[in-house]
């Protein structure tokens, strides 16, 4: 395993100072250097500076700086450095979501901003940015229903998909138990410890050939986990009507969510039913499924200390080595 000497930590940092010696023998060798060289009396040193300096001259400080070098590391060596090799073995246990969004007509009430719809997929966008760990899908229903992303982790593919739902993709309606059937369809199959499926609608089931209450009930033969967001404020809100003249308007319209139907599929299958009157609540409704169904992560972590003084003293040897030759050969004077 390659050491990292980022890593690098020391068992007896308390000997770094005796690096302090190194400064009172700087002060030495500066001081008492020129008592070890003869002297010698000329009439004129001229022809000394026509002669130039010999490369004897820039080498006569290597003995003494070899010197310090291995003083440096022989200290460091004391110190004990050390590494830390550690291995993390993560399990991560997914879960499996499939998100069922209504997208009819009825969507497009403007009792959020900018309307049902669209204030839906943003706040899905961002439940499903906080779950890296898990698969997701989306189920999208109105007349009927289909599958806009099959289960999948590439979670900015299923972003994407998720920006390009729109109302009138397919007929208009509120089909819930086609979408909840859709959804259970594609769970089934799932070996996932946790399937969950997110139901969202404003509206009471008027189309389909499967009941709710049915698909509720495969759902729950198949252990998913199905929670129940009724979106739509209390009372009236701006619905978008054809106008007479071709364009859209928006008359308040008396707000109907089939609340009884989508708490039973919440009960029937160990979920939970939500209200969300506004774009702050729909917020915290997905905070809440969030953190009901949280990822189990086991962390086993091993460390082990590894000795590093080594390299550290192969190179002062080395240098010792040099200092001798160089001492003894090149820089050797004489007595």
């Amino acid at each position: 395993m390659t050491t990292n000497w980022n890593d690098i930590t020391f068992d007896q940092p308390g000997y770094f100072y005796l690096l302090l010696l190194l400064l009172p023998a700087f002060i030495w060798y500066v001081l008492y250097r020129k008592k070890s060289h003869a002297t010698l009396q000329v009439s004129t040193t001229g022809i000394l500076a026509i002669a130039g300096k010999s490369y004897k001259h820039y080498l006569r400080h290597l003995p003494a700086i070899l010197r310090a070098l291995i003083f440096v590391l022989l200290v460091t060596v004391l110190a004990r450095p050390q590494s830390l090799d550690s291995w993390e073995n993560t399990s991560v246990e997914g879960i499996d979501i499939i998100i069922t969004t209504d997208i009819s007509g009825s969507m497009l009430a403007k009792d959020f901003d900018p309307d049902r719809l669209e204030a839906s997929k943003e706040v899905a966008k961002e439940f499903i940015k906080n779950r890296p760990n898990d698969r997701i899908g989306l189920v999208v229903f109105s007349g009927e229903s289909f599958t806009q992303c099959p289960l999948t982790t590439d979670h900015s593919v299923l972003i994407n998909l998720f920006g390009d739902i729109k109302s009138g993709m397919i007929k208009d309606g509120t089909a819930i138990g086609m979408g909840l059937a859709s959804a259970v369809n594609r769970l089934k199959e799932s070996d996932a410890k946790s399937k969950v499926i997110i139901l969202l609608t404003d509206g009471v089931n008027n189309s389909g050939s499967i009941a709710p209450l049915t698909a509720a009930e495969i759902a729950e033969k198949f252990n998913i986990r199905v929670y129940t967001i009724g979106v739509g404020s209390q009372g009236t809100a701006p619905f978008p009507v054809q106008s007479p003249y071709g364009g859209i308007q928006y008359v308040d319209q008396e707000v109907e969510i089939d609340e009884e139907i989508l708490q039973q599929i919440a009960e029937m299958t160990k979920g939970e039913y939500f209200r969300a009157t506004d774009n702050e609540s729909l917020v915290e409704v997905y905070k809440k499924i969030d953190q009901l169904e949280k990822s189990k992560i086991d962390v086993t972590e091993f460390s082990k200390k590894k000795e590093e003084f080594l390299p550290f003293a192969i190179l002062a040897v080395f240098l010792l080595l040099i200092e001798i030759l160089f001492r003894n050969t090149i820089l050797r004077t004489v007595p």
